[in-house]
């Protein structure tokens, strides 16, 4: 998948913003001001920091080299993907999914209602 293919996908979601909160370099793409993804345009290699469930992004890891622990995240919690290499763009819409949906239901109840009404 190239970076303008996640670019629009992630725009696609509901309550989403892209962001530049660190540096003009990184771009971050938030669900009501929470964070589920960003990336360094900067980098040669097309990479995206996800959020995971701990014990899928183990399991990823495993069985993906192109996954590995979130760089400059928390490893428990993030994973760094490739997004150029080999992994086919129905796994990196799922993995995009799945950091979108966790964050989601973290958000405050009333926070939920509103994105269901957008």
């Amino acid at each position: 998948m190239d970076i303008a293919t996640f670019h629009q996908y992630c725009l696609s979601k509901k309550g989403t913003e892209e962001t530049f909160p660190f540096d003009e370099e990184t771009l971050v793409f938030k669900v009501l001001g929470k964070m589920y993804a960003l990336t360094g345009l900067e980098h040669e290699v097309f990479e995206v920091n996800l959020k995971c469930d701990p014990e899928y992004a183990i399991e990823l890891r495993e069985q993906h080299p192109e996954i590995r622990p979130g760089y400059h995240m928390n490893k428990k919690h993030w994973n760094t993907v490739e997004f150029e290499t080999g992994l086919n763009d129905d796994l990196l819409f799922s993995l995009i999914d799945h950091s979108y949906d966790l964050v989601v239901k973290k958000l405050k109840k009333t926070d939920r209602e509103r994105l269901e009404q957008m």
